[in-house]
C-alpha cells in the first residue's frame, strides 16, 4: 500500500548542479541548485530554478548567462559548501580551493575541477512561487577527456555525479548499469 505524503518536492533524484555566474560586480560566484533538468532537445535547453534573493541570481539576470558544473562524488564537501553560504559575504572559490574559469562562449565562469560543464545563455525566466525558473539555451558542453566513453559522450560511471534526495537532504551518486535505453523495452513491442 502506498502512503500519501502530500504536495511536496520529493521527486527523486535531483541533480547537484553548481550554477555559476559573474555577480553584478564581475566577481565569479557559484551556488548549488537541485531544481533543474533538460527541457528541450531543439534548441538544446535546460531549466534551473533559483530564488531571486540568491546572490547568483542577480548576476545571471545582468549577464544573461550562466554555467552548470556537474558536481562529482569526490568534491561533495566543496559542493555542499557552495550551497551553504552566500557569495555576497564569502569568496566561495577561495574557501574551497576550486578554480573559476571564464567561459569562452557565454559571460559566466565554470568550475575547472568539475568534470562536466554546460554553458548557457538565458533565454526565458518564469516566476513560480518563491522560485524563478530560468531557461538556458545550451551553447556548449565541455567534458574532461578522461571522462568520455566514446570520445563524444560523458561517461556517468567516470563522472560519478552527485544526486540529491529532497526530504532527507542526502547526497548520493549513481548505481550500477541496468541496461540500454530504447532497447530493454523492445520485449513488449508487437
Amino acid at each position: 500500500m502506498k502512503k500519501s505524503l502530500g504536495a511536496k518536492t520529493l521527486a527523486q533524484p535531483a541533480p547537484v548542479w553548481a550554477v555559476s555566474a559573474y555577480d553584478v560586480n564581475g566577481k565569479p560566484n557559484a551556488m548549488i541548485a537541485a531544481w533543474g533538468g533538460i527541457c528541450s532537445s531543439q534548441p538544446p535547453c535546460l531549466t534551473v530554478s533559483l530564488r531571486p534573493s540568491r546572490h547568483t541570481y542577480a548576476g545571471i539576470m545582468k549577464n544573461k548567462a550562466f554555467t552548470i558544473s556537474v558536481c562529482p562524488k569526490g568534491l561533495a564537501a566543496e559542493a555542499d559548501y557552495l550551497g551553504m553560504v552566500s557569495g555576497a559575504k564569502e569568496d566561495k572559490f577561495k574557501a574551497t580551493g576550486l578554480t573559476p574559469v571564464r567561459s569562452d562562449v557565454v559571460e559566466a565562469p565554470y568550475i575547472d575541477e568539475f568534470p562536466l560543464i554546460i554553458e548557457c545563455s538565458l533565454i526565458h525566466s518564469y516566476e513560480l512561487g518563491i522560485h524563478t525558473m530560468l531557461v538556458g539555451e545550451i551553447k556548449d558542453v565541455k567534458c574532461d577527456d578522461d571522462k568520455l566513453i566514446d570520445d563524444k559522450n560523458p561517461d556517468i560511471e567516470k563522472i560519478l555525479p552527485l544526486i540529491f534526495t529532497p526530504g532527507t537532504r542526502a547526497y548520493h551518486t549513481i548505481g550500477e548499469y541496468v541496461g540500454q535505453g530504447f532497447n530493454m523495452g523492445k520485449k513488449f513491442m508487437k
